[in-house]
């Protein structure tokens, strides 16, 4: 009769691998199983495009990653993980050759923002400055911990971030500060009319201040292969090339912590009709470019910056999102872009050098972008598609197919609209819990939601523990 496992992890990605170190780090026999060839989950890295140019096909730039309280706790740096870091963290370019940025420097930042918003902008994120730590254990942790670390700043930032990002950039006279701000909320792919969607803004901006917006040297894939690394020194074991269709398929265990969406563990685990109603959000169209050179940047300060917002006005912003949360088609695109082989040359061949970039679609949108996307790049980057070598692109469908978490598309793993970043997958004392007694959720449908920060994982793993020793 086969020995019974304490915990089993179903899926590999940055949650569920957290969630597996969490839980064997603390002398408990934890295996994971993944049905993909390799482990990552949104944190991979492959040749996408033409040999030698490593690509992520999801997570690129890890803001919250690099000052996550549940990977700072980890020496994933012995494991293999370094975090290189681009001249700026982000910038923002406009039609006239400037651009607004987010520096690791405050007044660098509200320099760039101009003399009307300047102090505004400082006045918005000084009381926060300095306190990354405490703020992002607490604005990373769950309502379900008990009081926050530091209450009183917990609250001053929830009186900032609590606001919709619509109405927290109507302290900005000009037209950059809304614009970056809106293009920080924008990460969310929700309205910028939306409840938090402001401290969304304002989380992005202060860990760049606090620790900039760093890619992984290699690649995405190496926050998961130091995980995967860390979990074996602990003991664990790691499955890949395993599908589970059914709770039967695996060994016997004491818990099993689910890194899927909730409607798939509703059905592998037959919990019936427990997520009924769960809200998938809108998705994106991602390309990779395989590049004989790097971005042309009208705006010098893109060309030294890891990532590249492209919407010049928060208008515009605001209606290509609104444009994926309808279902309309894409005519005038925000995009997020990176370029991590600035930062790290590993990326690319010696003079060569990849670029990521996405923007918003609605969910299961089965059109192709590759148009309005470029034309939107050459807007701010004229000649761009005289470098291109090779592109790899992926709507909807594709990302679906390559991540069944992604359900629509939606890699945030469910709606972000209104209250759902804070209450999901469903109102309950203890989210990652379900109906039966030993099965847990802990991909991003959980609290505190998307993001490679590993703190889904992280607050499951606690859940898992307490009722072990309960039990």
């Amino acid at each position: 009769m086969p020995t019974m496992l304490d915990a089993v992890v179903v899926g590999a990605g940055p949650n569920g691998l957290t969630a597996a170190v969490e839980l064997a780090r603390r002398g408990l026999s934890v295996e994971v199983f993944e049905a993909a060839d390799a482990i990552g989950g949104g944190a991979r890295t492959e040749e996408l495009t033409l040999p030698g140019f490593r690509h992520d096909p999801c997570s690129a730039v890890h803001p919250l990653g690099a000052g996550s309280p549940a990977f700072a706790a980890m020496p994933l740096d012995r494991h293999g993980l370094e975090w290189v870091h681009p001249g700026l963290p982000m910038a923002h370019p406009f039609p006239d050759g400037t651009a607004a940025v987010l520096a690791r420097s405050v007044g660098e930042t509200a320099h760039s923002l101009g003399p009307r918003d300047a102090g505004a902008y400082r006045r918005l994120v000084e009381p926060f400055h300095g306190r990354w730590e405490t703020l992002a254990a607490d604005f990373l942790r769950t309502q379900w911990d008990g009081l926050p670390s530091d209450p009183l700043l917990y609250a001053r930032f929830g009186l900032a971030g609590g606001q919709p990002a619509s109405l927290l950039t109507r302290r900005f006279r000009g037209e950059k500060a809304p614009a970056l701000f809106a293009g920080l909320a924008a990460h969310g792919i929700g309205p910028l009319t939306g409840i938090g969607t402001g401290g969304m803004a304002l989380v992005f901006a202060l860990a760049a201040h606090a620790g900039g917006w760093p890619v992984p040297r290699g690649g995405s894939q190496a926050i998961a292969d130091a995980l995967a690394s860390y979990l074996r020194a602990c003991g664990g074991t790691v499955h890949t090339g395993f599908e589970v269709k059914r709770l039967d398929d695996l060994p016997p265990a004491r818990a099993y912590v689910f890194d899927t969406s909730p409607t798939a563990l509703a059905r592998i685990a037959d919990l019936g009709n427990a997520y009924r109603g769960y809200r998938y959000g809108p998705s994106v169209f991602k390309i990779d470019y395989a590049l004989s050179g790097p971005v042309p940047w009208t705006a010098q300060e893109a060309r030294r910056a890891g990532t590249v917002h492209i919407g010049p006005t928060y208008g515009e912003i605001d209606a290509a999102l609104d444009a994926a949360l309808q279902g309309r088609d894409p005519s005038v695109p925000f995009l997020i872009t990176a370029q991590p082989s600035l930062a790290d040359p590993t990326r690319a061949p010696e003079g060569k050098h990849t670029f990521w970039v996405y923007g918003h679609v609605p969910s299961g949108w089965e059109g192709d972008a590759t148009e309005v996307i470029e034309r939107q790049i050459e807007r701010f980057a004229p000649g761009f598609r005289d470098l291109v070598l090779a592109r790899a692109t992926a709507g909807p469908p594709q990302l679906a197919a390559r991540n069944a978490n992604y359900v629509g598309g939606d890699f945030a793993i469910g709606s972000v609209a209104g209250l759902r970043l804070i209450i999901r997958p469903k109102l309950a004392r203890v989210p990652y819990a379900t109906s039966h007694p030993a099965v847990f959720l802990c991909s991003s449908a959980t609290p505190p939601g998307p993001g490679v920060h590993g703190m889904c994982g992280h607050h499951a793993a606690k859940a898992v523990w307490r009722s072990l020793r309960t039990r």
